[in-house]
């Protein structure tokens, strides 16, 4: 009877142990997923995505790839000889910065693993991948405006190039949250190249701008100083006329 309850006892703490290794085997094998980084777990059993909840991830069977759900910024900067191009043939220095994060669907998360892998989780890898796309819609959109316009319109430039950008990159599971355009200006006029058609004509017009705003400028000086000299003519004859009344006035006042 004593030996029964000892061996009863022993096996137990056995099962127990064991119980307790194998919890903490799961506890160090299953992966946890949160509301900022949500997982793929590809390899034994297929692909699973987790976005809420976790999955085990068993040494050598699986692999896991990260998607960070933040929102992240990336800035975009096109200045000097990578300004853009306008309609009009001017060079415009654009300075923007693209919002942009994974959709929250297992979808859009699975493209975003296989297209971008790791990428989502560090900005600036993940900014060198579609910053093509940025820079091509930025281009495509100065291309239908004029550089007057895309100071005046600025609202709407942003508007075309979300629109442009936003369908391309849905291919990798992104989504285009906003659009901000921090810095628009002419480019200087060292970085014009003039054996560029484009730039050849921009230079031509930019003189011709230059050149009639100097003489419109000039004309008005000049006018402005005709006629601040013809006024202060008239005022002179003016005075001389109250003078020689006054002074007719007096010579013939009957004597009193």
């Amino acid at each position: 009877m004593y030996d029964q309850l000892i061996s009863i006892l022993i096996l137990a703490a056995i099962i127990i142990v064991a119980i307790f290794v194998i919890g903490m085997i799961i506890a160090r094998l299953y992966r946890r997923a949160s509301k900022e980084v949500s997982f793929v777990r590809t390899g034994f059993g297929g692909q699973r995505v987790i976005m809420n909840g976790g999955a085990l991830v068993l040494p050598v069977l699986h692999e896991t790839i990260p998607v960070n759900m933040n929102t992240l910024r990336l800035e975009v900067v096109r200045t000097a000889e990578q300004a853009l191009i306008t309609k009009d043939r001017m060079r415009v220095d654009v300075q923007a910065e693209f919002y942009v994060r994974v959709q929250p669907t297992a979808e859009a998360i699975a493209d975003a693993a296989q297209t971008l892998g790791r990428r989502t989780m560090e900005p600036q890898a993940l900014k060198e991948l579609v910053e093509g796309k940025f820079v091509d819609a930025l281009r495509a959109v100065a291309a239908e405006m004029a550089m007057e316009e895309l100071h005046e319109q600025r609202v709407s430039f942003v508007q075309k190039v979300q629109a442009a950008v936003s369908e391309d990159i849905l291919k990798n599971g992104l989504e285009l949250e906003s659009v901000s355009l921090t810095g628009l200006d002419q480019t200087n006029r060292e970085f014009f190249n003039p054996d560029n058609v484009f730039d050849a004509e921009g230079l031509t017009k930019m003189t011709q701008s230059i050149e009639d705003r100097r003489k419109t400028r000039n004309d008005i000086e000049q006018n402005t100083q005709v006629a601040i000299a013809r006024k202060n003519l008239e005022a002179q004859q003016e005075q001389f006329t109250i003078t020689r009344d006054s002074e007719y006035a007096r010579l013939n006042k009957p004597p009193s």
